[in-house]
Order: structure tokens, then sequence, then C-alpha cells
């Protein structure tokens, strides 16, 4: 099967900026791994907070951080279908190395096994 690879790098880069906007509304770049984003956390001002706000505080860090993580898992799997593209190998089964169906692909550009491995 002959792929499109600009087409599905195309899209793949726009859900990388789509990615990419989403996690700043939630993390930041870790300044130690540029690859890394890392969950911030809401104003902590102790001096003010009463335990309500305390409580509120950390449960809406836990979501922002679980979001984080999910989004980030996202990127990666993107960066890593655009790096395949580059490589020459995308549209390839992780597991058996077969061909892609390219409608799973249309459906998520950054699969990384055919439906039979999903």
């Amino acid at each position: 099967m002959v792929l499109n690879t600009k087409h599905f790098k195309e899209k793949l880069e726009e859900e990388k900026s789509v990615l990419e906007e989403e996690l700043s509304h939630v993390g930041k770049i870790n300044p130690n791994n540029p690859k890394d984003w890392e969950a911030t956390a809401p104003d902590l001002n102790l001096l003010k907070a009463d335990k309500n706000e305390m409580s509120d505080n950390f449960e809406e860090f836990e979501n922002r951080a679980a979001v984080e993580i999910e989004l980030e898992d996202r990127l990666k799997d993107i960066n890593l279908a655009l790096k395949k593209i580059e490589d020459g190998n995308y549209g390839k089964c992780e597991s058996d190395g077969k061909d892609i169906e390219k409608a799973r692909l249309e459906a998520n550009p950054a699969a990384r096994t055919c439906i039979e491995h999903a």
C-alpha cells in the first residue's frame, strides 16, 4: 500500500499544534527536560486560603495533572508518527510489520498498530 505521507504529516502537525496549545493551559515545559511537560499548580497562597479553598486547589491540580498526562502521551505518539514519516517507515504495524489500514490511519494518524493488534 502506498500512503500519501504528506497528507498524514499535515494531519499530525495540526493535531500536534492543538495538543501543545491545550497543554499550555494545564502545564508548562519542564525546564530541565524540554521534551517533558508538567502540570502547573494553582495559586496556593496559604495565608489567605481556608481549608475549602485549599481542598479545591489540590483537586484542581490533580485534575490538571491527569489531563496533562493524557495530552502528553498523545503528543508523544504524534511525535513518534512524525519521526516514522521522516524515517520512511510510517504506517507499519509495530507488532507484525504489516501495513496499518488506511481507514485506521485516517481515524488516528498516530496509530502504532493495525486493527488486529490494537
